[in-house]
């Protein structure tokens, strides 16, 4: 069995999307007419984070599981990896693939940047799912093991500090798709532009551009769209007041706790999260 194995019963489509001056990786799947869901990974992450959310959306949504902005196989332009950057390729992905207006599921970074792209864009956004949302607070630890961890992963051949990132995302280590995602994570992260791209992917975790890009109470207060808050009670990123936090800044958001959960609720506890969000899009788009 491989992560590709949960795709076996759907027809998708692993494309290559011209936005603008980038090209964006994408795995595209659902009926042609259907909402549009876009999914979007966190820090250094890359689309196969939704793996095993993609088949049961695919039933109903046109679903896009994306590469942000200089991550993974999407290109790399040569500038910071600033929030503004990252919502701006975003809707020339949605440009790119006719969608007027989108559910966004974002996992950590990509929840920051789903929030943000909901307060300047709040006709483009049908809903918000914000899965361990990083963005709001500057915590100087948590930001130094993340970029400790991720320079060991890309700088080092040892295949193990991968490994070893990876594992920091789960709450319990699955050792037969843990293994398979961390070879995927180490191609990503020993092509050479990614290399050279790595200062800018960590651009966020440096206090000063991270302050200028935090998430405040006043902008998710600017939020309009139906907001679920999704997070692990292990998540090694941000406690559960955190969330409770962002739950509270954003009016009408609700939220839901996954417990013996790491950052990754989507993957691994994807047998509560995959019904839990399709009962809210319904719910969303009945509105």
């Amino acid at each position: 069995m491989t992560i590709w194995t949960e795709l076996a019963g759907v027809d998708y489509r692993h494309a290559y999307v011209e936005t603008g001056d980038i090209t964006t990786r994408a795995l595209q799947a659902g009926p042609e007419d259907g909402e549009h869901v876009v999914f979007l990974h966190g820090t250094t992450g890359h689309l196969e984070a939704f793996i095993r959310n993609i088949p049961a959306h695919a039933e109903r949504y046109r679903c896009h599981a994306i590469d942000m902005l200089g991550h993974g196989y999407t290109g790399k332009p040569d500038r910071p990896g600033e929030i503004p950057a990252y919502v701006d390729h975003l809707m020339s992905y949605l440009d790119a693939v006719g969608a007027e207006r989108a559910h966004l599921v974002g996992e950590s970074l990509g929840g920051w940047v789903a929030s943000w792209a909901a307060s300047e864009y709040p006709d483009r956004v049908a809903s918000l799912q914000l899965l361990c949302m990083g963005g709001t607070r500057i915590n100087p630890e948590v930001m130094e093991r993340l970029k400790k961890s991720t320079r060991n992963a890309a700088l080092k051949e040892d295949i193990s500090y991968t490994r070893e990132r990876l594992r920091l995302l789960w709450a319990e280590w699955d050792e037969d798709l843990g293994e398979e995602l961390t070879q995927v994570r180490y191609d990503i992260y020993h092509q050479p532009d990614f290399q050279q791209n790595l200062h800018n992917l960590l651009a966020l975790q440096e206090p000063e551009a991270r302050e200028r890009n935090l998430l405040r109470p006043d902008r998710m207060a600017w939020i309009k769209a139906p907001t679920l808050v999704v997070w692990g009670n292990k998540n090694p990123f941000g406690a559960v007041p955190e969330a409770e936090a962002i739950t509270a800044a954003i009016p009408g958001a609700r939220l839901e706790i996954f417990n013996e959960c790491g950052h990754w609720p989507q993957h691994e506890k994807a047998d509560l999260y995959n019904p839990l969000s399709l009962a809210f899009l319904a719910a969303s788009s009945a509105t």
